[in-house]
């Protein structure tokens, strides 16, 4: 199983960036995730987030909603988001779940855990989940041998930026604007300030996310950041596609380029 500690230490031993990809679990369709996944792991992705599909995603843009739609009525539960982290993680890729907090609960702290682990997961990120109502899951995950994963955002405080660092045991998950998930014209220049605040807090790496849709952007980004990560943009072009063999060429040549520009950092 490759670690995130793993792939961290690669890339800075490579001078550039690790390149996160996030898809949801069930889309297009359940052996189509992984299909897809594995396609980007093939191009150059490092680290792959597969999404768990919820009714009310708080953090999501309208691509990712539409995708966890599919999702939902594809029939995807928890136990097909499992098999899809085993799938992926046979590609040697470091594999995480981005879940919102109440299917876990729902589903059980120390059970998620065991399972996630058991199917090859390194961890979780879990955007809704507060540092103050967190330590039974970092308890669980700890003890399943998982790594958790949280957000600080502009506008966190350097008091909130500590707080949640010290949750985190992967990365820090630096979100690049104040909004929903979603490719844009470009990064919010915020994001290159959160960064360096937030590494005055931590040794762990530093991703930024949301908003990052270009090979272009992934240089800018790497050029600060330990990680890229990237979900809309690869979503997108599998909405678009007319088959799932045109969506995953598609996000091969998007994810080919991507993985240039995190080694041109800028």
């Amino acid at each position: 199983m490759t670690t995130l500690q793993t792939v961290f230490a690669k890339a800075k031993a490579d001078n550039r960036a690790a390149l996160v990809a996030y898809l949801p679990a069930g889309f297009p369709t359940k052996d189509g995730a992984v299909a897809a996944a594995a396609a980007l792991v093939e191009a150059g992705c490092d680290v792959i987030e597969i999404g768990l599909p919820y009714s009310d995603p708080l953090m999501d843009g309208p691509t990712i909603q539409d995708a966890v739609h599919r999702a939902l009525v594809n029939g995807t539960r928890i136990a097909d988001v499992l098999r899809t982290v085993e799938g992926v993680a046979a590609t040697g890729a470091a594999t995480l779940v981005m879940t919102y907090w109440n299917p876990i609960d729902r589903y059980g702290a120390d059970r998620f855990a065991r399972d996630l682990a058991n199917a090859g997961g390194v961890g979780t990120i879990t955007p809704d989940l507060t540092p103050e109502e967190s330590g039974p899951w970092r308890e669980a995950s700890a003890d399943a041998g998982i790594d958790t994963v949280f957000l600080v955002a502009p506008s966190s405080t350097d008091e909130r930026i500590a707080a949640v660092a010290a949750c985190c045991t992967g990365f820090v998950y630096a979100a690049s604007l104040m909004g929903v998930t979603g490719a844009r014209e470009s990064v919010n220049v915020a994001a290159e300030g959160l960064v360096e605040r937030t590494r005055a807090h931590t040794d762990l790496p530093v991703c930024v996310g949301l908003g990052v849709g270009t090979g272009a952007q992934a240089a800018e980004v790497a050029r600060y950041a330990d990680g890229v990560i990237v979900g809309s943009a690869f979503i997108r072009r599998l909405l678009d596609a007319p088959d799932e063999a045109a969506g995953r060429a598609s996000i091969q040549k998007l994810a080919r380029d991507m993985a240039e520009g995190v080694r041109a950092r800028g």
